[in-house]
């Protein structure tokens, strides 16, 4: 019996320092307790008094809520408002269903975009016209259209320049490999005040990693945002 005890209380405490670690740790929260994101400002607001922002920060975290895994294979996509298998999705997917939650479609603004300035766009694909497809889905594509049609905004976080960092910004990233990655800046931040983002990597989540890359891009959309 007391043998089943310390058993017990040895369960006990290990609950106890698990949840304490799930509670503090935004990774674990988001992947374990995703439900408490629902403690944010914007789900405070009256419908009727969210912003835009607002707007994108609530499609990015339903990315979160409906645990969609890290898919970036091409697909044949309906046109306007084409999207993959809802389950699943690459970085660039979080954005871009981020904005649709507030009434912009990437994949239709991008597409018309390319279709009029093509040579703006990166070559990197050897592709000689737009794909509504694809094109709207990669990370240099997003960032010449946000170049052009948002607010770009400073790339340092320091003490001058993190009040520019905004929930609903984009933020984009160059990995150690050289690959590009993406997320939206969420309402929520970590326990030394830095935004958290919510990306998806290998599942979507809300994590405190906006300084954990070399930050390249920072981004408001649509230009002069009211936050």
């Amino acid at each position: 019996m007391r043998k089943l005890k310390i058993v017990a209380l040895s369960v006990f405490i290990l609950l106890i320092i698990l949840g304490l670690i799930t509670y503090y740790s935004p990774r674990l929260q988001s992947l374990l307790l995703p439900w408490l994101s629902y403690r944010s400002s914007v789900y405070q607001k009256p419908v009727e008094d969210r912003t835009v922002s607002d707007w994108i920060v609530i499609g990015a975290r339903e990315e979160v809520l409906n645990r969609v895994i890290y898919d970036a294979s091409y697909q044949r996509l309906d046109y306007p408002m084409g999207d993959v298998n809802p389950n699943v999705g690459a970085c660039t997917d979080v954005v871009i269903r981020a904005l649709r939650k507030a009434e912009y479609d990437l994949q239709q603004l991008i597409h018309e975009d390319m279709k009029s300035n093509f040579e703006l766009y990166p070559k990197l694909w050897g592709l000689s016209k737009t794909d509504s497809n694809i094109d709207h889905r990669r990370v240099p594509n997003q960032m010449v259209f946000f170049q052009s049609h948002g607010n770009v905004l400073p790339i340092e976080y320091d003490e001058m320049t993190k009040d520019t960092w905004k929930a609903g910004d984009i933020v984009c990233w160059k990995m150690p490999a050289g690959l590009y990655h993406t997320g939206v800046i969420s309402d929520r931040k970590n326990r030394v005040g830095v935004p958290l983002v919510i990306h998806n990597a290998f599942i979507t989540i809300e994590d405190s990693v906006l300084l954990d890359w070399e930050i390249i891009g920072h981004y408001r959309y649509p230009a002069n945002t009211d936050n």
